[in-house]
């Protein structure tokens, strides 16, 4: 199947049929079972997919998949650095389990997502796609701490669920990577060369996407201001954050927490 090119993330419902379909594209995807149930098979290896598991599929996978009767999954399409995610998350297919806090979140998304939340408005929309893959990149890869997918193999590297939960426990501070570093055991340039190997990018610059990830949640909280939020996510003002913001997201932080569900 051809696809337009995705450079933000999005989120949908979608329904399988019983007839096999194949599909690749260039961005990655994580398909979480929702009701009912569907199998996938990516690179040969088949699993079904019901409430409480979900597919990640690498970009320029191949992957066949048919539903199993009615069926809903939530689907969520991640083109490469769009979100504070490890890239190694998406190092190979495979199918996992989610704990019962993910699969609550999933529900909740879905909720507003058959509900119409997302509307017809673009903007009401694109806010609708960032928040809620904001939400699920933060706990797939909480998640993957708890599972084998984020601890690495002896050798293979950094544990980067590990390392995103540093992070995001220390998001007010200034990163100081030589305590990270010595946090994880490293040295200072081993430690550098094997954070971008997991996270595919510099820690100052996922650093950076994790922190304008983590305020897209805390402007739904109008009991923050925007100088509150600034700075319980590192920034040294308001205005800093909202220039970074604005280049990020195209909007202020104050025109994004106007635009309703």
């Amino acid at each position: 199947m051809g696809h337009a090119a995705v450079t933000a993330p999005s989120v949908s419902l979608r329904r399988y049929g019983a007839v096999e379909a194949s599909d690749v594209h260039d961005f990655h995807q994580v398909v979480l079972g929702l009701d009912g149930a569907m199998v996938m098979a990516v690179d040969g290896v088949a699993q079904q997919i019901d409430a409480g598991s979900a597919w990640l599929i690498p970009a320029g996978a191949r992957h066949d998949y048919a539903g199993v009767g009615e069926n809903r999954q939530l689907v969520l399409d991640l083109p490469a650095a769009s979100l504070a995610v490890p890239e190694r998350l998406f190092d190979r297919a495979r199918a996992v389990a989610v704990d019962p806090s993910l699969t609550q979140l999933v529900h909740r998304i879905a909720a507003h997502a058959t509900g119409g939340a997302a509307g017809d408005d673009h903007l009401h929309t694109r806010r609708f796609h960032w928040d809620a893959a904001a939400r699920l990149g933060a706990a797939l890869v909480a998640d993957a701490g708890t599972t084998a997918a984020g601890v690495p193999a002896p050798g293979a590297g950094l544990d980067f669920a590990r390392i995103d939960r540093w992070l995001r426990a220390h998001l007010s501070e200034p990163l100081r990577i030589a305590d990270l570093a010595a946090h994880c055991g490293f040295g200072m340039r081993r430690f550098h060369q094997l954070f971008i190997e997991a996270f595919g990018e510099t820690p100052h610059r996922y650093l950076q996407r994790l922190r304008l990830d983590t305020s897209l949640t805390l402007l739904s909280d109008p009991r923050l201001s925007l100088t509150d939020i600034a700075l319980e996510i590192g920034f040294g003002d308001q205005s800093a954050y909202t220039h970074a913001f604005t280049r990020r997201f195209g909007l202020a932080p104050g025109q994004w927490r106007a635009l309703r569900h």
